[in-house]
């Protein structure tokens, strides 16, 4: 058998005599032997066919989340969740951000000049919302436990003034009674039992549909576990569960509140006015996936 030298070899396929040891070196190129320092390349050798990029874009509502948040894709569907999610969830808890605002900070990770007072909190718990969902992202298909709430919650008030206060608990259950709406929540001492419990009886449903969902964010809300952060904490976990069960997610937009929180409060008497408010905010978040050609 014949053979040629690097610089002949390179000259035959037209590349560099770098590429051609590159080639040698990882049994690219078959038959080639390393005499000393030199290598002989069999005459007739083939070109290494270059290995093909996988360009495909995926088409599944979380795997295109993953590749986005990966690439750091802009304009994407990703970045509208974070925004609009983010937005929306810490609006509701009395956030005085702007949706332009979190889209600000979401994309440039700076506040910008305003002349308006901002709270600090306000920002940290926006910033640390975008943390969530990345973590929910990363970690969707987890099965649901107490370390993974928690995690949330402490994802979500890391760094807050709040955090600094001695009797709260950051990624921990309470230590004093809270309320919402007027209601009474659980007692500090009752929260680790009800909430064991309630996470029981949820992981234990064969199949587990939009219903089960809302219902486990009723009975969550109603325990209050934390001292703050609650019901965007329960949100989180509302899309993460309906993203792992294949269920459209949703997001409770400003215009849906007041049906959100008198879905919550009549819940135990009538399971309607709830299931209608998330199927509304399920019709609005799948014209975005159609938009863009996403399947859950």
């Amino acid at each position: 058998m014949k053979y040629l030298s690097v610089s002949e070899a390179a000259k035959k396929i037209s590349v560099s005599e770098r590429s051609i040891r590159n080639y040698c070196q990882t049994g690219k190129i078959s038959g080639a032997i390393l005499e000393g320092n030199s290598w002989k390349i069999p005459e007739d050798f083939k070109k290494p066919e270059r290995k093909k990029r996988n360009t495909a874009i995926p088409t599944k509502f979380i795997d295109r989340l993953k590749f986005e948040k990966k690439e750091k894709i802009k304009n994407s569907i990703y970045h509208k969740l974070q925004i609009d999610f983010t937005y929306n969830s810490n609006h509701i808890e009395g956030s005085r951000l702007s949706h332009e605002q979190t889209q600000y900070i979401f994309k440039t990770n700076t506040i910008g000049v305003s002349d308006e007072v901002i709270n600090v909190d306000d920002v940290i718990e926006t910033s640390n919302h975008f943390a969530c969902i990345d973590y929910i992202i990363d970690s969707y298909n987890y099965k649901l436990n107490e370390s993974y709430i928690k995690k949330l919650h402490f994802l979500l008030k890391q760094g807050t003034s709040d955090s600094r206060k001695s009797w709260f608990r950051v990624g921990d259950y309470k230590l004093l009674e809270n309320e919402v709406g007027g209601q009474e929540t659980a007692k500090p001492e009752e929260v680790e039992t009800k909430i064991k419990n309630l996470i029981k009886n949820y992981e234990n449903k064969d199949n587990i549909n939009l219903e089960d969902i809302i219902e486990f964010h009723y009975n969550f809300e109603k325990i209050h576990p934390f001292q703050d952060g609650n019901g965007r904490v329960g949100r989180l976990i509302m899309f993460k569960e309906c993203i792992k069960h294949d269920i459209v997610p949703f997001i409770i937009e400003e215009d849906l509140k007041l049906y959100y929180y008198r879905g919550l409060h009549n819940w135990s008497e009538e399971k309607g006015y709830l299931l209608d408010t998330c199927g509304l905010a399920q019709d609005r978040f799948k014209q975005i996936l159609d938009y863009y050609k996403l399947k859950i």
